[in-house]
This record gives C-alpha cells, structure tokens and sequence, in this order.
C-alpha cells in the first residue's frame, strides 16, 4: 500500500484517523439495525426499506451539501454535520433499552443520519485533494477505502458478539462514541475553503449551480460511464438486507453469522488494499474487471450452503468491491476542477447511496416473491451483463487512466453536450 498521503498531510492524517473511528461504530449500527428490525417483524422487505428510509433524505442532504461545499469551509460543513450523529446514534441506544422498543423511531434515526451524513459528505470528498493533492488521490482513495473495509471486518463482527452478550444498545453507544472521536479530529484540521467562491447566495443561484455540476458530469462521458457501472454493481447485488434471512435460513445460524456475513468482504477488501500500490497506475480495464468480479463471486455465494466457502465468496467479491471504489473514486476527482469539486461528488453520492438503497430494497421485495437464495443468485447475474454493456458503450471507460490528464476525457464528449469550464455561468461559484 502507497502511504504517501499518511506521511505527507497531517491534516489528512487526521482525518482519516477520525473517520476510521467514526467508520467502526457506524458499522457496527449496521449490522444492530438490521438484528433488531428482523427481530421486531422477520421481514427482510423491511430491512431492505429501512435502507430507503436513509437513502432519500440522504439525497436531498447531498443536492445542498454539494452547493454548500462549493461555497463554504468544508472543514466547518463536516464539524456541523458530524456532531449531531452522535445524537441520532444516542436515540437508538436508548430505544434499545426500552422494554418495549419503537419501530419509527429506528426509522427517524436513520433518515435524520441519511440528512446529515448527506449534507457534510461531498465538502469530504471535496476536501481529500486539497490534503493529498492531484497526483495522491489514488493512493489516498485506497487509505479511505481500506479503513473501511478495516473496520467493516471489525465492526460487523465485535457487533455480532456485542448483540449477543450486552445487547444492541452496546452497538449504538459505540457509534456514539466514534463519531465524537471524528468530531474531534476536525477541530485540529486546518480550515478548507473552496478554491473560489461565490457571492451570490439565493436560492436561484444555487439551483442553477447545481444545474452547472449537472451539465459538467453529462458532458463528460468518463463521468457518466463511471456512474452506470457503479449502479450496474450496486443497483442488482446488494445482499447485505439478507444477511439476517441467509444466516436463519440457509447457514443455521444466529447474530454471531450475521457478523461474519458482514465482516468477510472486508477481509478480501483488506487484502486489495493492502496491495493496492499498483492501482496509481491503472485505470478503466482493471475496473471493469473489478466490478465483473464482484458480480461472479456474489452469484457463487447465493449459489451455496456451506458456510465457509460462502465467506470465501464474499471475501472475494469485497476485494473486487475496494478495487472497483478505489477507482471510481479516483478516476472521478481526477476529472474534476476543484471549483466543481463539492457538487459533482454530491451527484456522485446520489448515486452511490441511492443504488445500494434500491438495491437492498429490491432483493429484500425479490426474497419476499422467492427466496433469499433466488434473490441474490438472479442479482448478481444481471450484475455481470448490466457491467458488460456499460464497458461496451462507453470506450472512454475502458481508456481511463488516472496517469493521464484529467482534459484528456474531453476528446471523448459529444460536442453538442461539451462543457466549457472556463466559463461560468450564472450562479456558478465562480
């Protein structure tokens, strides 16, 4: 692994330092969410709905968290929204406690986490290249991402155990905690505001800010291809809104197999990181065949009942998983202008929260009409043709290096949807 970034940003090491600890709880909660929404109505369509319930508020979170990190200190749009999870991360622990625990308020918490996580996410991702700088964000992509995956191996696992010995309310008062930890880190990160800002602060020029981010992702066909083959990976083989059903029904058993369910792709994604170092030099094929990886060993995990080779499976398909966001991530801010930054990672995340939402929601109304087996086998095989087709239509996809220049995609746009970023326009930050 590449940790240049580490060594050359203490700002950045600060940040990743928070958001590992921030990443653990809230990986935890994840796997306690989804115990304790099976428990209170042994559906997996209302597992799969309670990811919904995230995902839109999330949305419009990241419609105005982009403008906003395009116009403000970034560093202080993390701090504002990063404090008050603690409190939605409280509520389910006090819930938890409860004799008698309430549905809506699991609902409430997590769209109000949905809200907040959206409004300070794309002033984070905007934020890494100012820390790493251009020719880092490879390196610095595989970090983000390999704290993730670390503490999704740890999370989901101490949070199996924790369930099953002191109970769900220990899994929320971890996240509790985790998120303070992040909260503090960013108050030693220096401040980051945009490159340029804007003047004009109405709500008609925000709206047509937005519409410049818009107009610059449609223009550039790396961008949209990156998009598609994201949703091609995420739309039809999210499995996780099964883990409960599968560990019931097809494994025998119990909160512990839940955990390991969640926590073996990220012990493959462990190992991509690891050895992530020639991802700087990569680009579009070695995407393409990350995500095709992902699909195959999902459909093998559907495919079998014996517990172990499941786990390889899924070990397998997080390392195509952290291959594939390395990537995607990189190849996108590699492509962007920093004035452009907050709101093409808004988009961005739009995407990349809604298509796991619907994805989850899907398989959990498929399990419902078949069964869990059935719902994840048939998704991740129209993973696998959805990821060819999208290679196949979009040549700059398969093109794109992050070695390149980031105009060198320009050649690949349409003229009629081309983007002059020189420019601006009214309301652009700019």
């Amino acid at each position: 692994m590449d940790l240049t970034p580490l060594r050359a940003s203490r700002d950045f090491r600060l940040l990743y330092a928070g958001f590992v600890g921030a990443m653990f709880g809230t990986l935890m909660t994840s796997v306690a969410v989804a115990v304790q929404i099976y428990e209170l109505t042994g559906s997996p369509l209302h597992i799969g709905l309670v990811s919904l319930a995230r995902a839109l508020p999330l949305v419009i979170g990241v419609l105005v968290g982009g403008v906003l990190a395009d116009r403000h200190d970034r560093r202080l749009l993390m701090l504002a929204t990063r404090l008050p999870l603690t409190l939605a991360a409280a509520a389910l622990a006090l819930n938890a406690l409860l004799p008698d625990p309430q549905l809506w308020l699991i609902y409430a918490a997590t769209a109000l986490t949905g809200l907040l996580v959206g409004l300070g996410g794309p002033a984070m991702m905007a934020a890494i290249p100012a820390l790493v700088g251009t020719e880092r964000l490879g390196a610095a992509g595989a970090l983000t991402s390999g704290s993730t995956q670390l503490a999704a191996l740890l999370g989901p696992a101490a949070g199996g155990v924790l369930i099953a010995g002191p109970g769900l309310a220990a899994c929320y008062a971890v996240d509790a905690v985790g998120l303070l930890a992040f909260s503090a880190a960013l108050f030693f990160v220096r401040p980051l505001p945009p490159s340029t800002r804007s003047t004009d602060r109405g709500v008609r020029q925000a709206l047509a800010a937005v519409v410049d981010g818009v107009r610059f992702v449609r223009g550039r066909r790396l961008i949209v291809g990156l998009l598609l083959i994201d949703a091609a990976a995420m739309v039809f083989t999210m499995p996780q809104a099964l883990y409960p059903v599968l560990a019931d029904q097809q494994f025998g058993g119990g909160p512990g197999v839940v955990g390991l369910l969640y926590a073996a792709p990220a012990l493959g994604a462990l190992v991509g990181a690891a050895t992530s170092g020639w991802t700087g030099r990569a680009g579009g094929h070695a995407l393409i065949g990350a995500v095709l990886l992902w699909g195959l060993s999902l459909t093998g995990f559907g495919a079998t009942s014996y517990l172990p080779l499941a786990l390889a499976l899924l070990a397998l398909a997080g390392l195509g998983d952290l291959i594939s966001e390395t990537l995607r991530v990189a190849l996108l801010q590699h492509g962007t202008p920093d004035e452009l930054r907050g709101r093409v990672s808004s988009l961005w995340m739009i995407q990349a929260t809604v298509s796991p939402a619907l994805g989850n929601a899907g398989v959990g109304f498929l399990a419902e009409l078949t069964s869990a087996r059935t719902a994840v086998v048939t998704g991740g095989l129209v993973c696998i043709v959805a990821t060819i087709a999208v290679a196949a239509a979009f040549p700059a996809l398969r093109r794109a290096r992050l070695a390149g220049s980031p105009d060198d995609e320009l050649r690949d746009a349409p003229a009629a949807e081309s983007v002059d970023t020189a420019a601006p326009t009214e309301g652009s930050s700019r």
